[in-house]
């Protein structure tokens, strides 16, 4: 018995951490080669790592400073972007964990390339 409550416990407190992690988002554009969707990064909340599921172009709507976790050795790098600023990343590619270490949100531009 005590097992399957530590269980219990454990997927709900997984389930909130996923709910709190879950960034807004507005779906900008979308058709059948390209998603554009803006996302906001609050301070201090980790943006959990992932796969990036398709080719992107990420451009940084506002200046901001971030932490990235590398997901194979676990070192933390800082990086600033500037408003303006535009990257690209490869389908398929690690999406590291990053974490919003500025006083205020930033906003990104995701295009998805389809």
């Amino acid at each position: 018995m005590p097992k399957r409550i530590v269980l219990v416990t454990a997927l709900l407190s997984s389930a909130a951490t996923y709910a709190l992690t879950t960034f807004p988002t507005q779906l900008k554009l979308e058709n059948s080669r390209v998603k554009v969707t803006e996302v906001t990064y609050p301070p201090g909340v980790a943006r959990e790592r992932d796969t990036r599921k398709t080719d992107q172009v990420i451009v940084f709507l506002d200046d901001c400073r971030y932490e990235r976790k590398d997901s194979a050795t676990g070192e933390m790098t800082i990086r600033e972007r500037k408003a303006g600023d535009v990257i690209w990343h490869n389908k398929g590619e690690d999406a590291p964990q990053l974490t919003n270490v500025g006083t205020s949100p930033y906003r990104t531009l995701v295009i998805e390339i389809k």
